[in-house]
């Protein structure tokens, strides 16, 4: 996250300069969202789950080698169930963290079974009460699919976040959540898009290109270069 997350929590944008951001984002970061696919372009709740695991600390590249792996052999709770250990890791292997992660979806099938007779919950809180579903994996499932209003925040959403004065937090989590509060209802929907689509492209990690960026009058970024 930005440094200076004290100072920021003094500078936070009001609710006026909240909806003024927002609208700045959806012209110039808007467009092409009809067609999103997400997470991974999974075509169900359950496997865009194992997708969201697999992808932690992983490179696309890698999570999809390992998504694709898998659901060659397993597409349902029962059935990675009913593979074996072995096999299970191998066929993640490519996500790392294999053995934590194969654990982690072992538990999450099982619980699926034993207490949700296999169907995903669709709302944030029954998706949090999963084993292995944390707050970004269950706004990313809740947004893209089932069509939930919520704007998952990542390593991009929370730096801008945080620079421009948007929400702050100690975790993405806990920015995840304080965002929820502050955006307006009306940019929930494809919220996540635009802001990952800044951070990637102007608001980056090293080097933000901030003469060029549209929020660099209203953004509390202290080291903001103009």
């Amino acid at each position: 996250m930005a440094r200076g997350r004290s100072d920021i929590a003094d500078r936070l944008l009001d609710a006026d300069e909240v909806e003024r951001v927002f609208v700045l984002l959806r012209d110039a970061m808007g467009g092409d969202m009809a067609g999103a696919k997400g997470p991974k372009g999974q075509p169900d709740a359950f496997r865009a789950c194992i997708a969201c695991m697999l992808s932690a600390q992983s490179r696309d590249a890698n999570t999809t080698a390992a998504t694709k792996a898998l659901f060659r052999l397993a597409k349902t709770p029962q059935a990675i169930l009913e593979l074996d250990e072995n096999t299970l890791i191998d066929a993640i292997r490519p996500a790392g963290l294999y053995n934590n992660k194969a654990k982690a979806i072992r538990k999450f099938c099982r619980q699926l079974i034993d207490e949700r007779n296999g169907a995903v919950p669709d709302t944030r809180a029954g998706l949090m009460a999963m084993h292995g579903i944390g707050r970004k994996c269950a706004d990313i499932v809740l947004s893209f699919t089932f069509g939930g209003d919520a704007i998952a925040v990542d390593t991009h959403v929370g730096r801008v976040c945080e620079r421009t004065g948007l929400a702050i937090g100690s975790t993405e989590a806990a920015i995840a959540a304080a965002l929820d509060q502050r955006a307006p209802d009306w940019a929930k929907p494809e919220g996540h898009f635009w802001l990952i689509r800044l951070g990637k492209r102007i608001c980056t990690s090293r080097a933000p290109k901030c003469p060029d960026c549209f929020l660099n009058q209203l953004c509390r970024y202290p080291d903001k270069r103009v």
